[in-house]
């Protein structure tokens, strides 16, 4: 408090019949003029001032005015007599609501004092609840940026609209937009922990947040592409230590804040080739343009090359055909729907080749080829199938082979003592079937060529003989085996087979 009055029994008065200390107010000071009140008042700066409106030197209107002017926020209280009251209403421009008449007693300036008090504890009560609202919103703005951006990225609203309204500032430099997606089921515990480690690694990102079964990170662009990638790759590698768990990420181009949205469009853009790249990929635009191939031609594949390999029964050339499929299709990126549309034909073309009881297995398996999330797990899918139908045909052939060499190898024992027995005779006479192709097919199964095996089966014979016979003639076992009457050629095929003659295998003990 601070009273001024040019008469000394009224400052002296009011100073002593006031009880002060009641009304939880302090008199710091009076002054016996306008103009002493106004050094007073810069020297203490008291909450209230009480003041007669005429005073000499500086009258008690142009003393609130000018305080006014330099502390809006001091009160003040006015003394007048009846007929200066008109004239003490024109401060009220500069907020004077309180005036006592002259002459007035205790009661009456208690009750002024009381309402200015009043009003003075209600000005700082909601000075101290806006301030306390203003330190707590000074503690949350990293968030509530976070949560502008965050509305930013799903909100066709500018950048300007949402720090008008938030009344926080973003710098609009350079950006890009970090997308990680986990590649198995996971709670919220693992975005945590991505975003965690994301904050570590990158330092201060603009944005650090999730949207859904995203993690997304959006930071500055002054490091360049390669720390970039560098710090994704700490981010996957750290995370994946820990939890066992891969991370597919899409990177955006640069831009500036203002245009997030974008960049989250184009980021979410980049995670749709994670159907081409597969898995765990790093995935930026600069991989979904890559190439530009010529479209125009659309895609074309060999359906009856891929039956004809896998009737072959060769595992090696079906796998191969299949994998240069995938590869041209994989360069093309035809889209989503036209891919799984090409890979279907290639499966139903595959199936159809196979017996009737197993395609329709496969049939029902269609299903989960439309539903497979990468061109990778479509490849291998397919590829299983194809190998399974490949070597029901190696295994058929092998049979069928099986069958044939074993009707040789009985007609070579039937007919073993015939010296003009021949590969040539046992496939054109007998079975009917080209020479070099049963040939070929004799040496596959049985690892020797004809002449060779039928040469060791005759040797056999004789030796049988000779165990079991005690006197043989070499002359006559010759001819018993198919050497016809050459028994000195017999003599050398067999010395050459077994280390010795006829007659001295004979003698072996």
């Amino acid at each position: 408090m601070l009273l001024a009055d040019d008469e000394r029994i009224i400052l002296e008065g009011i100073s002593k019949v006031v009880d002060w200390e009641s009304l939880n107010t302090e008199l710091v000071d009076t002054a016996k003029n306008g103009l002493e009140a106004y050094e007073k008042i810069v020297q203490h700066q008291p909450h209230i001032v009480i003041s007669d409106i005429k005073m000499p030197g500086l009258d008690g209107l142009s003393l609130v005015k000018k305080v006014h002017e330099e502390f809006p926020s001091i009160q003040f209280i006015l003394l007048s007599g009846f007929s200066e009251f008109d004239y003490a209403r024109t401060a009220m421009q500069y907020g004077v609501k309180n005036y006592l008449l002259k002459p007035c007693n205790e009661l009456k300036i208690s009750e002024a004092l009381n309402e200015v008090i009043t009003e003075i504890k209600c000005t700082e009560d909601q000075k101290c609840f806006i301030d306390h609202l203003k330190k707590d919103l000074d503690k949350a703005k990293p968030y509530i940026k976070a949560q502008l951006l965050t509305e930013l990225l799903s909100s066709n609203k500018d950048l300007a609209y949402y720090q008008k309204l938030i009344d926080v500032e973003i710098s609009d430099q350079q950006v890009k937009l970090i997308l990680f997606q986990l590649e198995s089921e996971f709670s919220y515990e693992h975005i945590h922990a991505i975003k965690n480690i994301g904050s570590e690694i990158f330092g201060t990102p603009m944005l650090n947040t999730n949207i859904g079964e995203y993690a997304l990170f959006l930071v500055e662009t002054d490091g360049g592409a390669e720390k970039l990638q560098q710090q994704v790759k700490q981010i996957r590698d750290r995370f994946s230590q820990f939890y066992k768990i891969d991370t597919t990420v899409a990177i955006s181009g640069g831009d500036y804040v203002r245009n997030v949205r974008n960049l989250y469009l184009e980021a979410l853009e980049c995670l749709k080739h994670r159907f081409y790249l597969g898995e765990g990929s790093i995935i930026t635009k600069a991989d979904i343009t890559r190439g530009e191939p010529d479209r125009q031609n659309g895609f074309v594949f060999d359906e009856q090359q891929m039956s004809m390999l896998i009737k072959s029964g060769n595992v090696i050339d079906v796998s191969r055909e299949i994998s240069g499929f995938f590869e041209k299709l994989m360069d093309l990126r035809l889209g989503i729907p036209m891919t799984k549309s090409y890979c279907i034909q290639l499966f139903l073309a595959i199936v159809q080749t196979g017996n009737s009881e197993r395609m329709q297995i496969y049939l029902d398996g269609i299903s989960s080829i439309m539903q497979v999330d990468t061109v990778q797990q479509m490849h291998e899918y397919i590829k299983q199938a194809a190998v399974e139908i490949t070597q029901d045909y190696f295994e058929s052939y092998k049979s069928k082979q099986s069958t044939v060499i074993g009707r040789v190898i009985s007609i070579m024992n039937e007919h073993l003592g015939n010296p003009e027995l021949s590969l040539k005779l046992v496939a054109g006479k007998m079975l009917y079937m080209n020479a070099d192709y049963l040939g070929k097919l004799f040496k596959l199964e049985t690892g020797e060529r004809f002449s060779s095996y039928l040469t060791k089966l005759r040797i056999e014979k004789a030796i049988e003989h000779i165990q079991g016979t005690e006197d043989v003639k070499i002359v006559t076992l010759a001819e018993l085996i198919g050497f016809g009457d050459n028994p000195q050629y017999f003599s050398q095929v067999f010395k050459k087979y077994t280390g010795y003659t006829p007659t001295e295998y004979r003698r072996v003990p």
